[in-house]
């Protein structure tokens, strides 16, 4: 199967799109780490990524296609592959498809991880680092036993900018914003499953591949 798994920042996708990798046999590609593996082996197209990133831009939807492109033609994608937050909009969306078809592929099944905002922004901003070692925690879910201290090293704990609640609200906003459109878009074509996001990442994971064996739309 090719499936596109889509959510928030703070929905889970890394961590299902492993789980589903595991119980379908296919392969997990997520554009951060086409980014990383181009950058590492130097490639001309990583040379270009490189000169957005730098400067702290987008990398345009053209450079990530190529990549996405010459991923998906590896041998290693014939028994599936699975999209993690990709497409991101709608460009991206039917750039995907024009690149399927070539291969004589299409997108079976789109995911949605669809997680309440306020939970979004507990999940994401309660995170905490060690300065140190960078070990992570969440004020939440897994505290340190000395409030801003690491339990490892003892090095004072920090909240990247990243992390903070009005800049993870922003980060929120422009998601909904780009992500919206190519929802409805995997809706008019009939291949979105809704799965509800919220509960521990086993649960959330019963759901997601009970939605894909079943082929019905989950309800949320």
């Amino acid at each position: 199967m090719y499936i596109v798994l889509l959510g928030a920042p703070g929905a889970g996708k890394g961590t299902q799109a492993a789980v589903i990798a595991r119980e379908t046999g296919a392969v997990s590609i997520a554009t951060g780490d086409l980014f990383r593996q181009a950058l590492a082996r130097g490639t001309e197209l990583g040379k270009q990524a490189q000169a957005y990133m730098e400067k702290g831009l987008l990398v345009p939807d053209e450079i990530t296609i190529r990549m996405l492109e010459d991923r998906m033609a590896a041998p290693d994608t014939g028994s599936g592959v699975i999209l993690d937050g990709f497409p991101r909009n709608l460009a991206q969306a039917g750039a995907l498809d024009r690149t399927l078809q070539k291969q004589s592929r299409a997108i079976d099944r789109v995911v949605y991880i669809k997680v309440p905002e306020e939970e979004l922004l507990r999940r994401l901003s309660g995170r905490w680092v060690c300065r140190n070692c960078q070990s992570p925690y969440h004020e939440v879910d897994s505290p340190p036993r000395v409030a801003g201290r690491c339990d490892r090293c003892g090095g004072e704990l920090y909240q990247r900018p990243d992390d903070r609640r009005d800049t993870v609200k922003k980060r929120l906003q422009v998601y909904f914003a780009e992500t919206a459109p190519v929802i409805d878009y995997y809706r008019q074509a009939g291949k979105l499953l809704t799965v509800d996001g919220t509960g521990s990442a086993a649960e959330v994971s019963r759901r997601i591949i009970a939605a894909l064996k079943d082929g019905k739309f989950a309800s949320v």
